[in-house]
């Protein structure tokens, strides 16, 4: 049935593409897409007063054979500020305090506001350019390339998908602005998102990094459990399907 879907819009784009179709149809400009995407979003964390979650950290380096495993739970306030706390950890030992703690160091400061606001997706930030739209998991989204104005280690420059309907990021890919470490050859990120009820939270983040003398290290963090501090914790679990995807 899903491929029959796929298949029936593929039709239609083509046919409303082809020539004869509606000439006046024009995709949205980068800076309107990005004037609704900051509009809905103020909308969304203005209902959703903060949220609470579990996120899973892999981490593979197959040169030094090295894996490790770290639960960590995220809490964050109606303001925007994060907090981390470590639940458990397997695998290298070293994971935890020589990597992820200071991912989450450096995501705890940045969620402050005074940080926040100047490395947000905006046009403070960024310039936006529509690239294309097309169907995402069943959704109409709008591509935009972003193009960092600074070149900073918070920027990225890359893509981003846009919702069509709710004008929520629900995927992101690309690479630091500035190279963060000499150590660091390449870095290059895939960061996902979905939608439970009106709410779009992360879902799977992908990175490889290039890093000099000990190899590729490639990261996957699951976001699982994640419920909105306005919204009932039962109805929050359904939403999201009650657990983790791995």
């Amino acid at each position: 049935m899903r491929l029959q879907i796929i298949t029936a819009f593929l039709v239609l784009v083509v046919t409303a593409t082809s020539p004869g179709a509606d000439d006046n149809f024009q995709l949205p400009s980068g800076d309107v897409v990005a004037a609704r995407m900051l509009d809905r979003d103020a909308q969304r964390q203005s209902l959703m007063a903060g949220y609470h979650g579990l996120r899973r950290y892999i981490l593979d380096n197959e040169r030094m054979h090295k894996h490790a495993e770290i639960l960590v739970r995220v809490g964050c306030d109606a303001d925007g500020v994060k907090h981390f706390e470590l639940v458990s950890q397997s695998g290298w030992k070293g994971a935890y305090g020589h990597v992820v703690s200071r991912m989450l160091a450096s995501e705890e400061e940045a969620s402050h506001p005074e940080i926040r606001f100047k490395i947000r997706l905006s046009p403070d930030n960024y310039e936006f350019h529509v690239l294309r739209n097309g169907l995402l998991d069943d959704r109409m989204d709008y591509v935009l390339e972003v193009v960092p104005r600074r070149r900073e280690e918070r920027l990225f420059e890359g893509r981003i998908w846009i919702d069509a309907q709710d004008y929520a990021v629900v995927r992101i890919e690309g690479e630091p602005a500035r190279n963060p470490s000499f150590w660091i050859r390449d870095l290059h990120f895939v960061h996902t998102y979905q939608k439970s009820g009106t709410v779009w939270f992360p879902a799977t983040t992908e990175s490889t990094t290039e890093v000099r003398i000990f190899g590729t290290t490639t990261l996957k963090i699951n976001y699982f459990d994640y419920i909105s501090n306005a919204q009932p914790p039962s109805v929050a679990r359904a939403d999201m399907g009650g657990g983790e995807k791995q």
